[in-house]
């Protein structure tokens, strides 16, 4: 265990080994008019600028993207970017990236077997055993090890997620569909092992009508997984980003996100405390490498996408009630002595938009399974903020700013599952021009009865349950039926794994089951 003083003294000597950042300033647009220099200062943290007129130099820099940076050797200079830009660089450029170049997910030949294990404490020296293997730190900015349960838990974790789409495919699509599977970010290989081993063992005649596609941004993991999964002809591993997947499945398929949203980019906005008008914000990064932020009216179309979607799901922006609902009191309130003119920095999680309007847009039949952190100790100040931390000498280290140095450090959000699934649900009840495409090819066993799909789903029942998904014209079941999905829920790490996983594999001796005990502040979406 670490100590606070401890952990504030590695801190400080993890931020002594990178360029120092310059001091954090916000200048507001008040006092910014009426000549004031008015500025607050934090340690380890860059420029901020609020100012219909930021400092020509960095108005003046090139607007770049992670996009356009993959062909980057070197953390770019003389530039600026929106956050979620900067923050997708730093984790997924391919030259100097976290993920490409630094990150390694804990693995071990060996599977545990738990049941031979006392209790918990043998548990967390066995999993600390497996760090060791990687040697120790040398000075400076140690190796970025990292575990996930699919690891910790082999085969036992994979094979809960296997039982549970495996039910599902045989109880709506077999044996008139292929199982279609698409995992993003497969990281080791380790879950389509697990997964595809128990359709294998357990499910023969499934197995055949297979076809498990990984999409994978990290060239390295891709190859990896090519090794790890040879013996399974039925895997397609695609290297790109999902943010670029421009091929349509029309087939039934599951699709699987496990332990890879948290590190989805984020944008950062702030409201006007007396308008309540968004502000996006900018990094700049000058010739020395410094950071520095400004914000901007809202002109990026996801961000405001995203703020609009909110708008109509009555998801209200993070702002104090009285602050929200009382144009006097804010007047009253920017008036005050030393009150801040903008908000909480808010952290809104635009690649996840752009990650539902993909499969709206591409896997229009798609079944989502997704699993990720819903809550985070050891966040940075703000809204929903990330966790950006670095390994040093062999123990994890968290900062308490954003702005790093690019691929030295993790940068990870928590999920608010319940607005997910509002937003899920709400965009993929959205109309699909394509959707009722004639040319696509389709396995309709009850084409030649004298019922026709054309006279809609009117034809059988206008009672439509609330847990369903609207019906789509056009777009027939298994069965030849046009029904509705049944829309998604929200569940806690035990409670899924009590309904999927066999827990007699990972009981420990004294009753003790780390499977369910851990990972508390995990969700699934299903």
């Amino acid at each position: 265990m670490i100590l606070v003083s401890q952990r504030a003294a590695l801190r400080r000597r993890v931020l002594s080994h990178f360029k120092p950042l310059r001091p954090f300033s916000c200048s507001h647009p008040s006092s910014a008019g009426s000549g004031s220099n008015k500025r607050e200062e934090l340690n380890f943290n860059p420029e901020i600028y609020f100012d219909d007129a930021p400092n020509p130099k960095h108005v003046n820099y090139k607007r770049v993207t992670s996009n356009g940076l993959e062909a980057s050797k070197h953390p770019p200079r003389r530039v600026k970017m929106l956050v979620r830009d900067y923050i997708e660089d730093s984790l997924y450029n391919p030259h100097y990236g976290y993920f490409s170049k630094r990150a390694t997910i804990v693995t071990s030949p060996k599977h545990l077997d738990f049941t031979k294990l006392r209790n918990s404490a043998e548990f967390q020296e066995e999993v600390a055993k497996r760090y060791v293997l990687y040697g120790k730190d040398e000075p400076g900015p140690g190796k970025q090890l990292w575990h996930t349960p699919t690891e910790i838990f082999q085969p036992w974790y994979g094979q809960s997620i296997a039982r549970c789409i495996t039910t599902e495919y045989l109880l709506k699509y077999f044996p008139y569909e292929d199982f279609i599977i698409y995992e993003i970010g497969a990281g080791n290989g380790t879950l389509a092992l697990n997964i595809l081993d128990y359709i294998r063992d357990n499910h023969p005649h499934v197995y055949e009508r297979t076809k498990y596609n990984i999409v994978e941004i990290s060239s390295s993991l891709a190859k990896l997984q090519e090794r790890k999964l040879k013996d399974h002809p039925c895997v397609t591993i695609t290297n790109k980003s999902i943010f670029h997947w421009d091929q349509r499945e029309d087939y039934p398929c599951m699709f699987i996100a496990m332990e890879v949203i948290d590190n989805f980019a984020h944008d950062m906005i702030r409201y006007d405390m007396r308008t309540l008008e968004p502000y996006q914000g900018l990094v700049s990064v000058d010739e020395n490498g410094d950071y520095s932020t400004y914000f901007t009216k809202v002109t990026d179309p996801l961000i405001s996408s995203f703020l609009q979607l909110r708008k109509r799901l009555f998801h209200p922006p993070p702002l104090p009630r009285l602050i929200k609902a009382s144009a006097a009191f804010r007047s009253f309130y920017s008036n005050l002595p030393f009150s801040p003119n903008l908000s909480a920095p808010e952290f809104i999680p635009t690649r996840m938009l752009g990650l539902l309007q993909t499969l709206r847009q591409y896997f229009p039949r798609h079944r989502l399974l997704l699993s990720d952190f819903s809550s985070l100790p050891d966040a940075i100040p703000g809204i929903n903020a990330p966790v950006v931390q670095t390994r040093y000498q062999n123990t994890t280290v968290p900062t308490s700013t954003l702005f790093v140095q690019p691929g030295y450090f993790d940068i990870f959000f928590p999920t608010d599952f319940e607005r997910l699934r509002d937003m899920y649900e709400h965009i993929l009840s959205q109309p699909d021009p394509s959707a009722v495409d004639s040319s696509a090819p389709r396995v309709l066993p009850l084409s030649n009865s004298a019922s026709s799909l054309s006279m809609g789903h009117d034809f059988f029942s206008s009672y439509h349950p609330r847990n369903r998904r609207a019906k789509v014209e056009g777009v027939a079941s298994a069965s030849g039926l046009p029904v509705g999905e049944r829309e998604s829920s929200v569940f806690t790490h035990a409670e899924f794994l009590q309904t999927y996983a066999d827990l007699s594999r990972t009981t420990l001796k004294n009753g003790e089951n780390p499977m369910l005990e851990y990972y508390q502040n995990v969700k699934f979406l299903f």
